[in-house]
């Protein structure tokens, strides 16, 4: 019943990345979302008055990410129908919507004290919320499996425990004028994160999908301010055939930035993702996670000023709403490849082969580059040829959504060249097997093959590798296991059949 301890997600403890039946974002999943996505759409309110993105900023969206990564963390690992876990969710929703109103200060005013007011609270609760997960197995023995939930449990404590003590003592112990208050925020923020799966891991596609969500919700509301902002000029006019283009290129550009972003419980091979390939991968996905809402957030207070300028028939197109604009949508743009980029790409052995998609990635790139160096000329130039494309609302808008429409094509062309070359996933999956990634720090971790030949046939199991890397490395598992194995066409069994990618 609703009374119950707290439980582990069936299939929580494995190492190799399984879909399951339960779905991936509940209801009460649901609403937190939305509610973190108001808090953003409030910092991008902020973002619109200053025209700039500054350190108070950053801050404040950054206590709201991590309070949403705080419950992702959690609802990924256990379960979060009991009571508990539902009081700890609507007081968090609370806490982000109380503090989505005091987002306009800089770091020495009221709205800064309330903001690490609000991080103190949300620290106590999860505080709280994994005291009781200590309580629940805190008789666990050290070779039981179920000991890495304990150990999970005590980090978190201490993480909690000592970012809410952070934020008190800047809430009560230093006065509110203090030059050096940024430092308070910055210190908070680095007792906030988290080293991705540590300890115990988590449901991969249930966090994949959490991250899908957050992302989509957040551009459904930006489209929504930008409806709201037109509609009180259409309540004494229709709208006419020019008005209609300018909602339907806001439309079509976040639409396309959609397709641009990487759902990753799909496109990606769970081997192949950034946060199972090292650490260092892994943190950096996060980083681009967080700068790729940052800066979705503000394209969308720029494209909210920038349709008040035109149905408000403003002389001249601001340089607020040029730089907002433009700047976010290059932003957006550079860090979904960046993004991209983390993860592993597998191309064919084949040399003919993989000139085709040596050929069709070099083409992405260039692409890609042309695009950002363009729309970041277009926020900071002043004169110059790319005036012409920024003469009005209407026109600059037109020109972004023909280059995200564009980008989006360019995207495809190596599933083109893969389809044509395979024809069909299945034979694809059968040929890929060489990993290739882009950054050298990102690099796989290969493991000791010969080691893993002498266990791999021994009475332990077939599992007994994939255990060892996983006790060596909670973020590698399995997946590591499968890559060094397919990147060496090892095969086993007297070559009943290839080891499984």
């Amino acid at each position: 019943g609703m009374w119950r301890g707290p439980e582990l997600l069936p299939g929580a403890l494995d190492t190799a990345p399984k879909r399951t039946t339960r779905e991936a974002v509940s209801l009460s999943d649901l609403f937190l979302d939305l509610v973190v996505v108001i808090a953003f759409t409030r910092v991008g309110v902020a973002v619109q008055n200053r025209g700039t993105i500054d350190g108070p900023i950053l801050a404040y969206f950054a206590i709201f990410w991590f309070i949403w990564g705080k419950e992702a963390s959690y609802s990924t690992r256990f379960d979060t129908t009991d009571l508990s876990s539902q009081a700890e969710t609507l007081l968090t929703c609370f806490a982000v919507l109380f503090g989505s109103l005091s987002t306009n200060g800089d770091f020495q005013s009221a709205d800064a004290t309330c903001m690490m007011a609000v991080g103190a609270f949300v620290a106590i609760l999860h505080f709280l919320l994994y005291f009781r997960v200590w309580i629940w197995f805190r008789d666990t023995e050290r070779t039981s499996e179920l000991y890495a939930v304990k150990m999970y449990a005590i980090f978190t404590m201490l993480m909690t425990l000592c970012e809410a003590a952070i934020w008190l003592v800047g809430v009560f112990a230093l006065p509110q004028d203090w030059e050096y208050r940024g430092y308070i925020f910055l210190a908070g923020l680095v007792f906030s994160l988290r080293i991705p799966k540590a300890f115990l891991p988590n449901d991969f596609h249930a966090a994949s999908s959490k991250r899908g969500v957050l992302f989509i919700l957040l551009l459904g509301f930006i489209l929504q301010s930008v409806v709201l902002a037109a509609t009180p000029f259409f309540e004494y006019y229709s709208p006419t055939m020019e008005q209609y283009l300018f909602l339907g290129f806001a439309c079509l550009l976040l639409f396309c930035i959609k397709l641009l972003y990487v759902d990753d419980s799909f496109s990606i091979d769970p081997q192949d993702h950034a946060l199972l390939v090292n650490r260092a991968a892994g943190f950096f996905f996060h980083f681009g996670q967080f700068f790729l809402l940052v800066s979705t957030t503000v394209l969308g207070a720029g494209l909210d000023d920038l349709t008040q300028n035109y149905l408000a028939a403003t002389a001249a197109l601001s340089d607020n709403s040029k730089n907002l604009v433009c700047g976010g949508f290059s932003a957006v743009v550079l860090i979904i490849a960046f993004i991209k980029s983390m993860h592993i790409r597998r191309v064919p052995n084949d040399p003919g082969k993989r000139n085709w998609f040596i050929a069709a990635y070099t083409v992405q790139v260039i692409f890609l580059f042309a695009v950002i160096f363009t729309t970041a000329q277009m926020c900071l130039a002043k004169d110059g040829p790319l005036r012409y494309l920024m003469m009005s609302e209407i026109e600059m808008l037109a020109v972004l959504s023909g280059f995200a429409f564009l980008l989006v094509v360019m995207s495809w062309l190596d599933e083109a060249v893969e389809l044509s070359i395979y024809g069909d996933s299945e034979d694809a999956r059968e040929f890929r097997v060489h990993p290739f990634g882009i950054w050298f720090c990102f690099k796989p971790e290969e493991p000791d093959l010969a080691e893993l030949a002498q266990e791999g046939p021994s009475g332990s199991g077939p599992n007994s590798a994939e255990r060892k890397l996983a006790a060596l490395s909670p973020l590698l598992g399995s997946s590591v296991a499968n890559l060094g194995y397919s990147s060496m066409d090892l095969y086993q069994d007297g070559g009943n059949g290839a080891l499984e990618i």
